[in-house]
């Protein structure tokens, strides 16, 4: 079903409403932030969603001059690194603001008077979908620079639709293997080049977990001296080790009391044992496996858990959007959207199992896979040349989606990707039998 300029309209003045909320608490000494390797400062990513929108909409569509002198030098990710942005000097909190504002009222009123052609669609989404994605990472510099939890309008949650089975025994999903399509099919509404195209894989059969990893599993690994064991990490992961001195996940911390706890924002919880393992890079989770006699699974297998079961034959399996179906995500299936404003129970959401069994696929973590990101067969890159090419063969795929992941953005077949070493992101994962 195509989207209508009434659609966009909607979506990108939804967007810009959610990012604003994630900021309008804070002061300006907040907003200006630190200068920090992991995070952007808040004030720089306000101003960037608003100069990719310009970039993409206004000038890449009409060619319209920048409206803000140097405005490039500032907001172009793809040009500097974060910690030398964070140096730079910023428009002030109003300045932002303005800015901002006055690009999103042209890009919503020159789709008053035609409907959008695809070329304009494609511009249009792309911004809206990138917006998406930086809703997701101010949520996680507010984790990081311990600032409060945000009040959001869409996280009015009725926790009487978060149902745990308290019976749910942990197991292994056993998965056939055969032949699989992975990958994103061409009619798609809109997908990003590193999911182009779905084409067919075999796959061995394996054995993957059915929920991904708890805060209770992991803690054993810590208290069993995991940290020290050189023999777990590998090389690049003792490099890690060595200059991070990390002795457990990020935001963990032992209290007096011998109990441990979360750092959850600017608040300190008891950590919730049947919550999953969040904040983890790839490195622990790859050291965990090893030492739990485990592994990570492949892309291919979490796609295959996460779509059909595969069947064999030329054409592959017919896959669902999503673990449970083509359904549109709910409450009842998915912790996304910011709705509980935090993870859940890893035993909650069985609506949302996939046809396999797995549970939570998609929202409350995203997952790491033991992949690296690389180009699928016949890669083509895409107008935003800077979004996928530039990362291959250096970062690790996630996939599935967090708590902070807006719904519209997500499907099976989407693809994160993240250096291994980052640890501030809303990431665990699950884990497979080693055959």
């Amino acid at each position: 079903m195509p989207f209508t300029s009434i659609d966009l309209c909607h979506l990108l003045e939804e967007r810009r409403m959610h990012e604003l909320e994630l900021l309008t608490d804070l002061t300006d000494e907040q907003l200006r932030g630190v200068a920090m390797r992991d995070v952007e400062r808040p004030i720089w990513e306000l101003g960037h969603v608003g100069w990719f929108q310009e970039y993409w909409i206004l000038r890449h569509l009409d060619g319209a001059d920048p409206s803000m002198v140097g405005s490039d030098a500032l907001y172009d990710s793809a040009k500097m690194y974060t910690h030398e942005r964070g140096e730079l000097a910023f428009p002030s909190r109003s300045e932002t603001l303005e800015y901002t504002s006055a690009i999103l009222r042209r890009c919503v009123e020159r789709l008053s008077s035609s409907e959008p052609d695809p070329e304009e669609t494609y511009s249009y989404l792309l911004s809206i979908f990138h917006e998406d994605m930086h809703s997701e990472t101010l949520t996680f510099i507010r984790q990081t620079l311990g600032y409060s939890r945000p009040s959001l309008s869409t996280s009015r949650y009725d926790e009487s639709l978060l149902v745990i089975d308290a019976d749910f025994r942990f197991h292994d999903v056993d998965m056939p293997g055969g032949a699989f399509r992975l990958g994103a099919d061409a009619d798609t509404p809109f997908v990003f080049d590193n999911e182009k195209w779905g084409h067919m894989v075999e796959v061995e059969p394996f054995s993957i977990s059915a929920t991904t990893v708890t805060n209770a599993e992991f803690l054993e690994f810590v208290e069993s001296g995991g940290y020290g064991m050189k023999g777990l990490w590998g090389k690049r992961g003792r490099d890690w080790l060595r200059r991070s001195k990390a002795e457990c996940p990020r935001f963990w911390q032992k209290g007096s009391d011998g109990g441990w706890y979360r750092k959850n924002f600017d608040q300190l919880s008891p950590l919730e044992p049947f919550h999953p393992v969040v904040h983890v890079n790839w490195y622990e989770a790859n050291a965990y496996c090893n030492w739990a006699h485990r592994r990570l699974p492949t892309e291919a297998e979490w796609e295959m858990a996460a779509g059909a079961i595969p069947t064999t034959g030329e054409g592959g399996a017919n896959k669902p959007s999503f673990p449970w179906g083509d359904e549109t995500p709910t409450p009842l299936t998915v912790n996304m959207d910011w709705t509980a404003m935090g993870c859940v129970d890893v035993r909650a959401l069985a609506a949302g199992d996939s046809a396999a069994g797995c549970r939570q696929m998609i929202g409350n973590v995203w997952e790491w896979t033991a992949d690296t990101f690389e180009a699928y067969p016949g890669f083509v890159v895409d107008p935003y040349r800077e979004y996928s090419e530039p990362s291959f063969g250096k970062k690790k795929v996630l996939r599935g989606g967090s708590w902070a992941t807006r719904s519209l953005l997500i499907r099976n077949t989407w693809r994160n990707f993240y250096m291994p070493f980052r640890n501030n992101i809303y990431a665990g994962f699950r884990t497979c039998a080693v055959r």
